[in-house]
């Protein structure tokens, strides 16, 4: 029979995303012993800290192990490959929680039987323990279940729980797409201020710097994003001037809705 272990988790993939869920839970202090790592050439700098933190690592699917979770952190187009030899490791006690876009609890339901499922959507800020997750449970996760999944999801930043799993579309337009926006602004303010005389270098750094520095600014205060707009913003000064186009009926907000529909649109498409 094979064995249960009450924290044990068995960690499928460890590359950038799983690498960085690894590192987080074991900066948290979860021990080292109670993970096994499943990954087919794991970087030379993750077989350091897997070794360093007592974890165990593995190419092939382990046998006699039925872990408490089963974290699934490999790419969507491999999930057809991998989730049928993964079978055996789900047992009685043990709940699957997945983070890979576009694959839904049937599909794990399919592969891997009835057991408690999770999905997640973290961003890759998670990768610096600075993202936030969009998670939906199945109604066979127990509370209990979900405590643990939560404290090994929220080593990345928040964690926010979906009362459907048709929510994750949307979370995964905007949280989870949602950096590579942000990435594009900065790259459009510093063609703008190229294109206002600035050199090219410069443009990109006064761009790159005064979007970190207002993200972290949003993040530290208590105000919210209109207010800290509001803040900024002099009557007939040059902020109202530019702000005067992005929030012009043809402006930002009609460009965004539609581009996160698409990226929504696009997320159930892949799901189905």
């Amino acid at each position: 029979m094979p064995s249960s272990k009450s924290e044990h988790v068995l960690l499928v993939g460890a590359g950038n995303m799983g690498g960085a869920m690894l590192a987080g839970w074991l900066k948290s202090g979860i021990a080292g012993g109670s993970v096994t790592v499943i990954d087919p050439g794991p970087s030379e700098k993750m077989q350091s800290l897997i070794a360093d933190a007592g974890s165990s690592w593995t190419t092939e699917v382990p046998g006699g192990l039925q872990p408490a979770i089963l974290f699934l952190a490999i790419k969507p187009q491999m999930m057809e490959t991998v989730l049928p030899g993964l079978r055996k490791c789900v047992g009685p006690d043990t709940v699957v929680v997945s983070v890979a876009a576009g694959t839904t609890i049937a599909t794990l339901e399919r592969h891997l039987g009835g057991a408690g499922m999770v999905r997640a959507m973290p961003n890759t800020p998670a990768m610096i323990g600075r993202g936030i997750t969009g998670a939906y449970a199945n109604a066979k996760v127990s509370d209990s279940q979900r405590d643990h999944v939560h404290r090994l999801l929220k080593v990345s930043g928040p964690v926010e729980w979906l009362s459907s799993e048709a929510d994750i579309d949307g979370v995964t337009a905007l949280s989870g797409s949602g950096p590579a926006y942000v990435f594009y602004l900065v790259e459009c303010m510093a063609e703008a201020g190229r294109k206002a005389g600035l050199q090219a270098d410069l443009a990109m750094r006064l761009a790159r710097e005064t979007v970190a520095g207002a993200g972290e600014l949003l993040h530290q205060s208590p105000d919210d994003a209109s207010r800290l707009r509001q803040n900024v913003t002099s009557p007939g000064g040059t902020t109202a001037a530019a702000l005067s186009v992005l929030m012009a009926d043809d402006g930002m907000q009609p460009l965004f809705d539609r581009a996160i529909e698409a990226a929504r649109k696009r997320a159930e498409e892949l799901a189905k």
